[in-house]
């Protein structure tokens, strides 16, 4: 494993259920509203089949870190509920998963990400700063499950 290369798996669990939570994370778009805190900007460019296979949507993001990160997604696979995948390239290239669990009135949720940093700052940085770096994306991800819970307290809500 090169350097700037990273794995990530973290893992969530949020009150709710898998069909809610691949719903809210099938839809890109809605990122900026409920996990802003991490996505700035994100369009969907391409919507795919029905499924949502072939989705290809360029996103703008950060961290705690003063750099933001630009990059596309395509979904490579759905699973409804179970959860989906896709590659990412831009500033890093690479893939990642979510899957997604009913455990009672709980769906623990499961994301692998493996990517390459890409980015000139990540890529030369990741010598020295890599333990910086996996700490921003943690940060990130926990900005992600609280924006997730949130989100389905919302719908519970009506």
């Amino acid at each position: 494993m090169a350097v700037h290369d990273y794995r990530f798996v973290t893992e969530w669990r949020v009150e709710g259920t898998r069909e809610d939570v691949f719903s809210i994370l099938e839809r890109p778009e809605d990122l900026p509203r409920w996990w802003g805190a991490v996505y700035l900007d994100v369009r969907v460019l391409a919507p795919g089949n029905e499924a949502g296979v072939g989705r290809v949507v360029s996103l703008h993001t950060r961290g705690r870190l003063p750099y933001s990160l630009r990059w596309q997604l395509r979904v490579t696979d759905a699973r409804r509920p179970e959860g989906f995948g896709f590659e990412a390239s831009g500033d890093f290239s690479g893939s990642g998963r979510w899957q997604f669990v009913q455990q009672g009135p709980l769906v623990h949720i499961r994301f692998e990400w493996v990517v390459r940093a890409d980015k000139r700052l990540l890529r030369y940085g990741s010598l020295l700063l890599k333990p910086l770096f996996a700490a921003n994306h943690h940060w990130a991800m926990a900005r992600g499950e609280e924006g997730l819970a949130r989100e389905l307290a919302r719908r519970r809500a009506g």
